[in-house]
């Protein structure tokens, strides 16, 4: 399947999203900070990267700034996962260039709806 980057400081979530999705065959790579993520697609290139906003030194924001800059890792599909919630932080999560964007809690079934989405538009 695919190879997914997920960051997020929160232990517990980023297990829970790298269990679901490695259910359904991805090859998951976990980190837990901004600074991470980018290292790690700089690395691994991975076909889809989802990152929390809130998050130790580098934030999410800051991580897929750094990505979109990057001319070898700018088409990487990205979503924001994250508790923030309001329009405005939502506004700012696309307009910072995510391709979806998903308020926590969240259901596991629907984040594993759009990363597969996300994967098939990307192809």
């Amino acid at each position: 399947m695919a190879r997914i980057l997920v960051a997020d400081d929160d232990v517990d979530i980023r297990e829970l999203v790298e269990f679901k999705l490695s259910t359904l065959g991805h090859d998951i790579v976990a980190v837990g900070d901004g600074a991470a993520a980018v290292d790690a697609c700089q690395a691994e290139r991975p076909d889809l990267a989802i990152l929390d906003i809130m998050m130790p030194g580098m934030s999410g924001l800051d991580a897929m700034r750094a990505i979109r800059d990057d001319e070898a890792l700018k088409d990487i599909p990205v979503i924001l996962l994250t508790a923030r919630a309001q329009e405005a932080d939502v506004e700012t999560g696309f307009s910072s260039g995510a391709d979806d964007y998903i308020t926590k809690p969240f259901s596991p079934r629907e984040l594993a709806s759009r990363v597969q989405a996300l994967l098939a538009r990307a192809r």
